[in-house]
């Protein structure tokens, strides 16, 4: 059997390597455009940024070690350019030499990958205007760095390669500005909690143009603008285009192989396309998303990997299945970390899903431990029936950790209710005896069981100030004082009970503390006493932090830039 690979980074190089060790015999031959094979993606931006310093440790394989150990023909800076499914042949182009061939297979895979979207903008293409997907797309940004030291950049996008790529400038002494068109960063976040990262990069100087879009580019005074709608442009001494990527299926759509979204191949979930004996993974191909059900396209380096050894499995007479993607991942934002797993509130209630959320503000460790640090945590669930959708946390220490629970919760087809259930390892410089993905799971049940209601941040502008409900901030007085929720009178919860004659039965109270927890507290202690109550989810806190970035987003909005 011969099989051909196209494309030799996450998927074909895995898929490459599966189909050696399942079958001694097979010709495997790989074709790889670029000069790398197996490489890391995910680490480009640190190597921009000197924190990887050796070149050599970005490449996880190279064509001479594959084969030396797996005995398969990798042959880089070779580009497939067209494909016979008729005829079981692929065109290919030797890029060095210009020698154009024809390589037949038995099976084919395709693992093309995703190209840097490149809209039809003025100026796209311009010298100081980079892209970075590929080796050498990072040693080109590298040596201009390196040999005209710029001192501003403006990166237009504002997802994973983009903040990775910011906080790597600003470590070289950059001035560094984000343009994105939605008004938040990293997308697979709700708004609420993308704050927390904005917060974050803005402490470490980077300069947040968010709602903007960009029209085109142009040389002037050695460095380029950067154009955009409705207000002035931005100039910089390089520019990165990190907007996103796009399938790169050309090869596929020419052959008449079945196409999905966004162009991307349509496949099976034994990753096979609508042609016989050709295979698809990766960043190319359509897949289902494993909470929705719903048709997706995911770039990432895990899902990739999965794909190829499935592949490769099932060329080898095997039976393997993809049971779909659900998009965990996880990025450090200067001294922060911020994952998700799932689908956001966001997206869940667009997939038509009557979504909910719990939000909490646990620390990483047990408090009585010293350095622990607070996360913000939001697990979405949907209502009823609590199936457990997705979660996001931000915070510090111990976020990888909970985010992989919450992933694997999902998996296996958890409520949210059920976190409460999970026996989790406790030592007190780890966690608490409660860890916050209990907490979760306690919060869920407080909820299904009826003993809490909860008002969100939305909720609040439309609470009525006439004196129709109770407002109640139950936090310290000197909390209070430091600032709150306009219309909410202050009586600390542990003085609640004695002063119950302030609040007038016969009112819904709508409840707030600092975090949630005094304010659950309360809204017990009114229950029991015959009120309607209310909590509000994650606290002041929460609610600052929120609000307090959406003035600083649309301000910026409404000059161009923030200040």
């Amino acid at each position: 059997m011969k099989v051909v690979i196209i494309g030799g980074v996450a998927g074909g190089a895995t898929a490459a390597a599966r189909l050696r060790r399942l079958d001694e015999t097979a010709e495997i031959v790989v074709f790889e455009r670029s000069g790398y094979v197996s490489y890391a993606n995910c680490g480009l931006p640190y190597y921009i940024g000197g924190v990887i310093e050796d070149q050599a440790d970005l490449t996880l394989q190279t064509p001479e070690s594959f084969f030396a150990r797996f005995q398969v023909d990798m042959r880089v800076r070779h580009e497939v350019t067209a494909l016979h499914p008729d005829g079981k042949t692929v065109c290919v182009r030797n890029l060095e030499t210009g020698e154009e061939f024809e390589e037949a297979y038995d099976k084919l895979l395709l693992s093309p990958g995703a190209k840097p979207a490149q809209p039809r903008l003025p100026g796209v293409g311009l010298e100081k205007l980079f892209t970075l997907r590929t080796v050498e797309d990072t040693l080109r940004i590298k040596d201009y760095i390196d040999a005209h030291r710029p001192r501003s950049a403006v990166l237009a996008g504002g997802g994973f390669i983009s903040l990775e790529l910011a906080e790597n400038l600003r470590e070289l002494g950059m001035e560094v500005t984000i343009v994105q068109r939605p008004k938040q960063l990293m997308t697979p976040f709700d708004p609420d909690m993308a704050a927390f990262m904005h917060g974050e990069v803005r402490r470490h100087g980077v300069r947040l143009a968010l709602g903007r879009t960009v029209e085109g580019f142009a040389e002037r005074d050695g460095g380029v603008d950067v154009l955009l709608k409705d207000t002035d442009s931005l100039h910089a001494d390089m520019v990165v285009l990190a907007i996103g990527v796009a399938p790169d299926t050309a090869l596929a759509k020419a052959a008449g192989l079945e196409l999905g979204l966004k162009d991307s191949i349509a496949v099976n979930d034994r990753m096979e396309t609508s042609v016989p004996d050709i295979y698809a993974v990766g960043d190319a191909v359509q897949v289902k998303h494993f909470v929705t059900g719903q048709d997706a396209v995911i770039s990432l380096a895990g899902p990739a990997n999965k794909q190829g050894r499935i592949a490769a499995d099932n060329i080898c007479g095997g039976d393997s299945r993809y049971q779909g993607s659900q998009g965990s991942s996880v990025i450090k934002v200067f001294g922060m970390t911020a994952a998700a797993t799932g689908v956001n509130e966001t997206a869940a209630k667009q997939a038509g899903l009557d979504a909910d959320a719990v939000v909490l503000s646990p620390m990483s460790h047990a408090g009585y431990y010293p350095g622990g640090k607070l996360m913000t945590m939001k697990a979405v669930f949907e209502k009823g029936t609590f199936r457990l959708l997705g979660a996001q946390i931000v915070g510090y220490e111990g976020v990888d950790k909970r985010i992989d629970v919450l992933a694997t919760a999902i998996r296996a087809g958890m409520t949210a209710v059920q976190l409460k259930d999970l026996d989790l390892a406790y030592a007190p410089p780890y966690s608490s005896a409660k860890d916050p993905v209990n907490m979760a799971g306690f919060m869920a049940e407080n909820l299904a069981k009826g003993l809490v209601k909860q008002f969100r941040t939305e909720d609040v502008k439309d609470l009525p100030r006439d004196g129709s409900v109770t407002l109640l901030d139950v936090r310290t007085p000197r909390e209070y004082a430091g600032g709150h929720i306009e219309g909410f009178r202050n009586i600390p919860v542990d003085e609640l009970r004695e002063r119950l004659g302030e609040i007038e039965p016969g009112k819904p109270a709508y409840v707030i503390c600092q975090s949630g927890l005094r304010s659950y507290i309360a809204c017990r202690i009114l229950a029991g006493h015959g009120y309607e109550a209310y909590n509000f989810a994650g606290g002041f806190r929460f609610y600052d932090a929120v609000t307090g970035d959406r003035r600083l987003v649309e301000a910026a909005t409404a000059c161009g830039m923030d200040r």
